[in-house]
C-alpha cells in the first residue's frame, strides 16, 4: 500500500509494482484483488493502473486530532507562503520517508514535483534533512542506508552527489538548506515541527528561486521559518499529537 501511495496520480502497472516490491506477479495480483475488494486500492478503467482507493482517505477520519491539525496547518502554511512569496510545504515523517500533506503558493517553480500525497525517501528533500538533523546518529545511519538503496533502485546513482551536498550544506547551517544543490535555480529551506513528545514528526519547507532567496537572505528566511514552525509545533502539542 505504501508503494501504491508513492505514485497516487500516475498509478502502477501490475508488472512494475511487482518489480518494485520484489514479488512475483501472481502474488502481487492476489494481494491487489483483496485490496480492490476492500476499496483500499482502485484499478483505473482507462489504463488499468492501480491507484489509492477511497478507504485510504476515509480511514484518516478515525484520527480527529490529526484532521484538525491538518486544517490549521493548511491555513498557517498558506499565510506563510503568501507573505514570503514562495511555495510552502508541510511534510510528515512516515518512517524513513516523507509524505507531503500541504502545498501552497502560486509561484511557478520548474522542477518541483512535490504535491499533496507525494511520498519519497527523507534524504531527497530539504524537509527530510531537517527531520534527520533531530534524530540520534544510529537512527540516521539506518534511514540513510534505506534511502540510498531506494534511490539507487529507482533512479540510479546520478543524484547521490547532489543529495550529499544538500546534507552537508544543511549540517553547516544547522537547518535544512538547499541552494540549488539538487535542482539548479531552486532554493529550499526547512525547519522541523515537533509533537507533544518533542519528536520531529513533520517539517515546514519554503521553496523558491535563487533570485527570491539568495544566500544573503538566509538569516531572514531562517527566522521566519523558525517562527512558523514553532507555531505549528505549539498547535500539535495543544492537540496532543
Amino acid at each position: 500500500m505504501r508503494m501504491i501511495a508513492s505514485k497516487p496520480e500516475f498509478g502502477w502497472r501490475l508488472s512494475d509494482l511487482a518489480t518494485a516490491c520484489q514479488q512475483d506477479k501472481a502474488t502481487v495480483h492476489r494481494m491487489l484483488t483483496c485490496l480492490v475488494e476492500e476499496r483500499l486500492v482502485m484499478q483505473r478503467t482507462g489504463d488499468k493502473h492501480y491507484i489509492p482507493g477511497p478507504l485510504m482517505y476515509e480511514l484518516g477520519f478515525a484520527h480527529p486530532a490529526r484532521m484538525q491539525f491538518q486544517r490549521l496547518a493548511e491555513a498557517a502554511v498558506c499565510r506563510f507562503s503568501r507573505r514570503m512569496g514562495g511555495i510552502g510545504l508541510l511534510l510528515l515523517r512516515s518512517g524513513a520517508e516523507y509524505v507531503c500533506t500541504v502545498r501552497t503558493g502560486t509561484l511557478t517553480l520548474a522542477g518541483l514535483m512535490v504535491h499533496p500525497g507525494t511520498r519519497r525517501p527523507l534524504f531527497t528533500s530539504v524537509g527530510g534533512i531537517a527531520i534527520l538533523q533531530t534524530l540520534p546518529e544510529d537512527e540516521v545511519h539506518e534511514i540513510l542506508l534505506q534511502n540510498v538503496a531506494q534511490e539507487v533502485a529507482f533512479r540510479g546513482t546520478g543524484r547521490l552527489g547532489a543529495l550529499q551536498k544538500m546534507r552537508e550544506r544543511s549540517e553547516r547551517h544547522g537547518f535544512g538548506v538547499n541552494l540549488g544543490d539538487v535542482v539548479p535555480g531552486v532554493h529550499a529551506f526547512a525547519e522541523p515541527v515537533r509533537d507533544s513528545s518533542n519528536n520531529a514528526f513533520a517539517a515546514l519547507c519554503l521553496m523558491g528561486t535563487a533570485e527570491l532567496y539568495g544566500e544573503e537572505r538566509l538569516p531572514y528566511v531562517h527566522e521566519e521559518l523558525t517562527a512558523v514552525a514553532a507555531g505549528l509545533s505549539d498547535t500539535a502539542k495543544t492537540l496532543r499529537l
